[in-house]
């Protein structure tokens, strides 16, 4: 099934929140397969899982880094009349909580050993602003993802806010992003064609977690 380019839309049958959980042993029974949002403290994870699934559903704290629960929603897809269910995990955006160094850290090990013992997690989504492409924050998260990716699990880097980039920076990040497991994605432009759209991202979304290539 090549879902990115099928003339057979995705739809979003159902999108519903679910639960928010501090840590691994308060999150909900794993049953579907996962997938994890990450990235930084306004990378626009809310915005682009509201997108997605076209529901507004996913809430940004009005203070960076102030929300650390880690939260689900419970999503169906149709394709091809195939009913296909997925669980999104927004985890808490990092680089600029102001918090106590104890807080921090036992915030880390809470993140650290959900990501490890989450069998069902199958797709770890990394955001990345596309102005900002190379902190080191994002390249240590980069790291880990690879050092902590199982063979049954992926990981795709989405540059977002590409919107907000002229043609000259879309060229050079798109160019840099074909030759990786990268995508730029516009929220709001379908036709760009440097661009990936919701719909495509969709499709890619999918293609990944049941392990198409």
């Amino acid at each position: 099934m090549n879902t990115q380019e099928s003339d057979n839309p995705i739809i979003i049958k159902k999108a519903s929140f679910i639960k928010s959980a501090n840590d691994f042993h308060n999150a909900p029974a794993p049953h579907y397969s996962e997938i994890v949002f990450l990235g930084r403290s306004n990378v626009g994870k809310s915005t682009l899982i509201n997108t997605i699934l076209n529901e507004n559903l996913a809430k940004s704290s009005s203070t960076p880094g102030k929300t650390q629960l880690i939260n689900f929603f419970e999503t169906l897809w149709e394709i091809q009349g195939q009913i296909v269910p997925l669980i999104f995990v927004d985890l808490p955006g990092f680089g600029y909580a102001k918090v106590s160094k104890d807080t921090k850290k036992h915030w880390e090990k809470n993140l650290l050993q959900f990501l490890l013992k989450r069998d069902c997690i199958k797709l770890f989504l990394h955001l990345v602003d596309a102005r900002h492409q190379d902190l080191a924050i994002d390249q240590q998260v980069e790291g880990f993802l690879q050092e902590i990716c199982r063979n049954d699990q992926q990981i795709l880097r989405i540059y977002t806010k590409c919107d907000k980039l002229n043609q000259s920076q879309i060229h050079k990040i798109a160019q840099s992003a074909s030759s990786t497991q990268s995508l730029c994605v516009s929220a709001t432009n379908s036709n760009h064609r440097k661009l990936t759209s919701i719909k495509q991202l969709r499709g890619v979304i999918l293609q990944k977690v049941l392990g198409y290539s």
